[in-house]
């Protein structure tokens, strides 16, 4: 009987579609630094602010180069909010109206990289490294950079972990996110050292002040909470004032509030175009959905926030097929088959049932010993619809156990009781990073929780499960409605 191998670390990508990990494939937004209205404190929320002098100059900076229509026309205009900065409604906005358009011509995205003095150098790079060493030059030219009055009004961090102190990060010992956060900083500091050695150090002369593993780190956090993208990583872009759109939990549409689109019919310039997804009044702030599929550590991650949304708690199951198998390459084949592959990721939420590959993906992998005749090529065409059923009494103790010992190691891996984070949680003073954190852990614990009440409830069905053999010989008919085997027909 082979044993399961459950990784229960979320492995981390080290690709270019880092910045849209977690996304679906559909163009949707990964967004601002904002943080949900419902859960930030006003004090945590505002982490160094841009001056007001800085935003007004930002503001004029869009009039100058069209990006806001005649005052008389004005929907939005940046404005201080909970969250740091936001768009301001200026008059009441029904639903679908459109509230900002930005040509792209003030977009910051891999055309402007090539248009600027670093283009050539920046060949070959990631998309996201290129745009990063361009914020970094343009940063360190200071008043002399035509988007000086933009870099003003970013922010020097945000509550996203990867910004987070050792201290902070000891808070969220033991769950995949400080796993996860951990794989990032590693991963961001590899495309620095890269940079650093191919681009950076043979052209300081292009560069106006030495730049950091930390100021490269600051640019990837930028990206990933601001930039907008038309697919997982391709494309990214940074839009001035339409990224200083918030999310809120209220805003439930799935469909993107943005698209890029032509100026007009006789012109060849695109514009990048904002609408509200619901009805705001005059004075209030715009919101939109960031992405609903995100789970509490995606957004503590991403943007440096969570909800109190149960569903929005979840855990990375990770089920691998290993090499020393003996039967790694049929089951591999049978895996590739049904859309899985060696490495298996289910996301599971609160509250909700397992995901529906995830059982015949454990069966698949513990199959063995006397069970072991369902690999054979004669069955290839019809195994994944016996292994959406019980194999065998060995094959589901075996899974049922697997998975109840990981539950059982990642459970104990965590610092802190739930009661003690439930009583953390009742204080109104919580720093908001430290709010994130038992948010992130508790959510965790209690997913954990479900998935080992559900295979001990499933431990416990054990003896009247029904099993191959038996839904077999059924279908032979040789199978009586006592469950008794008939070895002839009477006459």
């Amino acid at each position: 009987m082979a044993v399961p191998r459950l990784l229960l670390q979320l492995v981390y990508p080290s690709s270019s579609s880092l910045l849209l990990a977690n996304c679906k494939p559909s163009p949707l937004p990964v967004l601002n630094i904002g943080c949900s209205s419902r859960r930030i404190s006003t004090a945590a929320a505002q982490r160094d602010p841009p001056s007001e002098a800085a935003v007004d100059d930002f503001w004029r900076w869009l009039c100058e180069r069209g990006a806001v229509a005649a005052s008389s026309a004005v929907t939005v205009k940046p404005g201080f909010v909970p969250e740091g900065l936001g768009l301001v409604a200026q008059r009441n906005l029904p639903r679908n109206e459109v509230v900002v358009e930005v040509p792209k011509r003030l977009w910051i995205d891999s055309d402007t990289v090539v248009a600027s003095d670093i283009g050539r150098l920046c060949a070959g790079l990631k998309p996201w490294v290129s745009i990063a060493l361009f914020l970094l030059r343009e940063r360190a030219l200071g008043t002399a950079s035509p988007w000086h009055p933009y870099l003003d009004i970013l922010p020097p961090t945000t509550n996203s972990t990867i910004f987070w102190t050792e201290e902070e990060l000891s808070e969220i010992e033991g769950t995949q996110l400080l796993n996860t956060t951990m794989g990032a900083k590693e991963y961001v500091e590899s495309e620095f050292v890269k940079a650093e050695a191919e681009v950076i150090l043979p052209n300081k002369h292009l560069f106006p002040s030495a730049i950091t593993s930390l100021d490269f780190l600051w640019a990837f956090g930028i990206l990933r909470s601001r930039a907008f993208s038309r697919g997982r990583g391709e494309n990214l872009a940074l839009v001035p004032l339409a990224d200083l759109i918030n999310h809120s939990s209220s805003v439930t549409q799935e469909d993107s509030s943005w698209e890029i689109k032509g100026k007009g019919i006789f012109s060849r310039e695109l514009i990048f175009s904002l609408r509200t997804p619901v009805y705001v009044k005059s004075g209030e702030q715009v919101y939109i959905q960031y992405n609903n599929a995100k789970s509490n550590a995606d957004l503590a991650l991403d943007y440096g926030f969570v909800e109190q949304r149960p569903d929005q708690d979840a855990y990375t199951f990770t089920l691998e097929i290993s090499e020393s198998d003996p039967f790694y390459g049929d089951k591999l084949d049978i895996a590739e088959s049904n859309g899985l592959d060696e490495t298996a990721y289910f996301d599971i939420a609160l509250g909700c049932p397992l995901p529906p590959l995830m059982l015949p993906y454990l069966r698949l992998v513990a199959l063995g010993g006397t069970d072991a005749f369902l690999l054979e090529s004669i069955f290839r065409n019809t195994i994944w619809g016996h292994l959406e059923l019980p194999v065998s009494r060995a094959n589901e103790e075996a899974i049922c156990r697997v998975v109840r010992q990981a539950c059982k190691s990642a459970l104990s891996a965590y610092h802190m009781t739930e009661e003690e984070d439930e009583k953390l949680m009742e204080q109104n003073n919580l720093d908001e990073r430290l709010r994130i954190a038992v948010c992130v852990r508790g959510g965790e614990k209690k997913v954990l929780q479900q998935i080992d009440g559900a295979f001990r409830e499933r431990e416990s069905e054990l003896d009247i499960l029904e099993y191959y053999q038996e839904r077999r010989l059924k279908d032979l008919g040789l199978v009586g409605e006592q469950g008794e085997i008939i070895f002839w027909e009477s006459k």
